[in-house]
């Protein structure tokens, strides 16, 4: 049995806390429209509810070109919703506002959005008339407070809402963009869709997008960033973001530009540095998962995985059969969670567990050997190791995670150091183990 030990201390998976790195803003770029998104609801500043509309409308809104500078959060309070679209309608090019058009008391956002424009609402009679044949429909008499909801502002072009009782509206100003919306997605994401973004995008003119994700393991936020900054500084009409999630490093680039296959090749030119810089550590070029990029190995060299698991309870197993067509090259896999287990399903020594303890390199590697052995595959890995938050010790302390790793003609463990909670660490474990066995597939394919 072959052993790589050594402490790697998190050379195979990024260490650092989630960070947001940004290059040189790009200078020179093709102008965009600049806006702003104001959540409205005293429940979206509890933490029982989280404003998701924000996130779903700077996709969009990127898209097309314009960019999103500022996201506000407004309680159902008049004067500080007021003050806040007032400001926003200085700022910015479009202003898009979410919730707040319900029946009720602290539904503000109609009267409020109306005197920050300083226009008046309007009755429309026959929003009321559909509004009372909605409740028709329903099996239901209209309650009178729903009446509210047929006001609109005065010059606002009416946003038809199949999925509610209130309508949205949408107001250009002079070079300025409203648009007042409900705050239910279901309601909302159809309104936006077929009546807003078209507004935009031609307000936004001929600006295309292109978005490149590079997800990197093995390396931390600050080193990767020391590695690549030389070079994406070069490409000043590229917006460059370095973004440290649970277990990898992404580099999110974004070019704008009013010809597509232009975009296309700055981005194609830089991703193409950075991944000659970096090597084997750039993992996915096309924002994949660990799982998908591994499940795409063995495919194409059409070998197979079987996994054993302890520390990460199953979870290495639930990723890959996350893919679809993984049955095509992952065939087994086995939680040995107690050290009877890991003696009765892999045949680990009693006499390993004795002397160097279930999370060890020897039990890992002996893990790693067993599961190959028992699913006749070309390939096993296994992880052990002490997610917390006990029982850590002074040799051992929690996060230390040892990796196994069987082939044919060897067997490799690797030894880490992991932070985190325990969800983290169990997370990262996965991530780890998946890495490794990538590089090594890689390395094979190398040999070959």
């Amino acid at each position: 049995m072959e052993t790589n030990g050594g402490n790697t201390s998190g050379s195979e998976c990024a260490l650092e806390q989630p960070q947001l790195r940004t290059g040189t803003l790009p200078t020179g770029r093709v102008s965009a429209l600049s806006a702003e998104i104001i959540a409205i609801g005293s429940e979206l500043l509890t933490p029982e509810r989280t404003d998701t509309n924000s996130l779903w409308l700077t996709e969009k809104l990127n898209d097309i070109g314009v960019e999103v500078m500022l996201k506000t959060i407004v309680g159902d309070d008049e004067a500080r919703l007021e003050e806040t679209i007032r400001d926003a309608l200085k700022r910015s090019d479009v202003v898009i506002t979410t919730g707040g058009l319900g029946p009720t008391e602290d539904d503000v956002t109609r009267q409020v959005s109306a005197r920050s424009v300083g226009r008046e609402l309007v009755y429309h009679q026959k929003l009321e008339d559909d509004l009372r044949e909605r409740f028709k429909r329903w099996g239901r008499e209209m309650p009178e407070i729903n009446k509210r909801q047929a006001f609109v502002i005065d010059g606002a072009e009416t946003l038809p809402n199949p999925n509610g009782s209130a309508v949205g509206m949408y107001l250009a100003l002079d070079d300025k963009h409203i648009a007042v919306l409900p705050g239910p997605p279901r309601e909302m994401q159809p309104m936006f869709e077929n009546f807003v973004l078209a507004k935009l995008k031609a307000a936004a003119g001929n600006i295309v997008v292109r978005r490149r994700v590079l997800k990197v393991s093995g390396m931390g936020e600050s080193s990767l960033d020391e590695a690549i900054a030389p070079i994406y500084v070069t490409f000043p009409t590229v917006q460059t973001s370095i973004l440290f999630n649970k277990s990898e490093v992404e580099v999110h680039l974004a070019a704008k530009s009013d010809d597509a296959a232009v975009a296309d090749a700055v981005l194609d030119g830089l991703a193409n540095k950075i991944v000659g810089k970096l090597g084997v550590a750039v993992f996915s070029v096309q924002d994949e998962t660990m799982e998908e990029v591994v499940g795409k190995l063995l495919t194409a060299v059409r070998k197979t995985l079987a996994v054993a698991e302890s520390c990460t309870g199953g979870l290495i197993g639930s990723r890959l059969t996350d893919v679809p067509g993984s049955s095509a090259y992952f065939k087994e896999g086995a939680v040995v969670y107690s050290n009877e287990a890991k003696v009765r399903m892999l045949g680990v020594s009693e006499k390993t567990l004795a002397d160097f303890g279930a999370v060890s390199a020897e039990t890992a590697g002996e893990m790693a050997f067993g599961m190959r052995k028992r699913a006749e595959t070309d390939y096993a890995i296994s992880v052990t190791g002490i997610a917390g938050p006990d029982g850590g010790t002074m040799e051992k302390p929690v996060g230390t995670v040892f990796i196994g790793y069987a082939e044919a003609e060897k067997t490799r463990t690797i030894k880490m150091t992991l932070p985190g909670d325990r969800y983290l660490i169990r997370w990262r474990s996965s991530q780890a183990a998946l890495d490794y066995l990538r590089r090594q597939l890689l390395k094979s394919s190398e040999h070959h």
